[in-house]
């Protein structure tokens, strides 16, 4: 990603509770570049993952239809 992570504006779920177990995601970069950053809500400066916007909506689509055990 050649954009720095700190001038995105980053969003978590709303399921995510205040447990610390959270991912976050920058949706206006995605729009932009078709390219949707990830990174653990806990580790602001740390690294980025950049996942093409197909690949993560087939992605958000499994887990809302339960392809993913909870176990």
């Amino acid at each position: 990603m050649t954009t720095d992570p700190q001038t995105l504006t980053w969003f978590k779920s709303s399921y995510s509770g205040n447990g610390g177990s959270c991912v976050e995601w920058a949706p206006m970069q995605a729009t932009v570049t078709g390219i949707v950053p990830v990174r653990d809500s806990k580790a602001p400066n740390g690294p980025v993952l950049s996942v093409p916007s197909r690949s993560f909506a087939e992605f958000i689509a499994g887990v809302k239809g339960g392809a993913f055990s909870a176990t």
